[in-house]
């Protein structure tokens, strides 16, 4: 399934690459002549689009939310959100709003709060997500390696796993195939992001992973639904 992704800010749809934010720019998208988010989610579900992935820039990076445009865009479609929570507290209010909350090592502040996290919510409302820039774990809290982290999801178990390699998003360059490898051991289901193309989509089909999150690929017209 090809997941599509739409990153906010101020408001607005926006993209960008390799997880610079400070430079992205509203979205241009086959899909819509606006930035809209809205209308875009709105038009993707008319394409058969089935859920979407949102990152809410905003409150990742601690200065703002744009909360009331997820709700809206939930009616549309089901979100799965990156609003960068690090507490059930958080992901409580959260789900009131969208279908699932995702858990980002970019966020977290600890390992360990992945255990408090998954052992007091319902696994079906939670995605996890395994952050990666140049080949290493990206968290503003944690320091941890790939050994670390595989651990972790093998005693918390979550349903699914979100792989996303930051410094390939926009880029269009391919999947890093070595990073799925690293992976196989677990028994999440896998969601891979980041530089997704349509080859990486037919040869990773033949070794199980069935869902992308595909951002520029998809809103230049180059991916379409399968």
């Amino acid at each position: 399934m090809i997941i599509p992704v739409l990153d906010l800010k101020n408001g607005e749809a926006v993209s960008g690459k390799s997880g610079m934010r400070k430079t992205y720019t509203p979205l241009k998208t086959v899909f819509h002549n606006s930035s809209d988010p809205v209308a875009i989610t709105q038009a993707l579900k008319d394409e058969g689009y089935k859920r979407i992935y949102i990152a809410d820039l905003d409150a990742i990076n601690g200065s703002g939310s744009n909360l009331q445009i997820v709700g809206e865009i939930n009616n549309i479609l089901p979100v799965m959100l990156d609003s960068g929570v690090n507490s059930f507290k958080e992901i409580e209010k959260i789900l009131d709003i969208v279908n699932k909350v995702i858990i980002a090592t970019e966020t977290i502040k600890s390992l360990d709060d992945l255990d408090t996290i998954f052992s007091q919510s319902i696994k079906q409302d939670l995605v996890m997500s395994v952050d990666i820039k140049d080949r290493h774990i990206l968290g503003k809290h944690i320091k941890a390696d790939f050994n670390d982290i595989l651990r972790k999801i093998q005693k918390i178990e979550p349903l699914e796993v979100i792989l996303l390699d930051i410094s390939r998003v926009g880029t269009i360059n391919g999947f890093d195939h070595a990073l799925v490898d690293s992976f196989n051991i677990i028994e999440s289901e896998l969601i891979l992001g980041g530089g997704i193309t349509a080859e990486d989509i037919k040869e990773l089909n033949v070794l199980g992973v069935q869902n992308f999150l595909v951002g520029t690929a998809l809103h230049k017209g180059i991916i379409n639904q399968y």
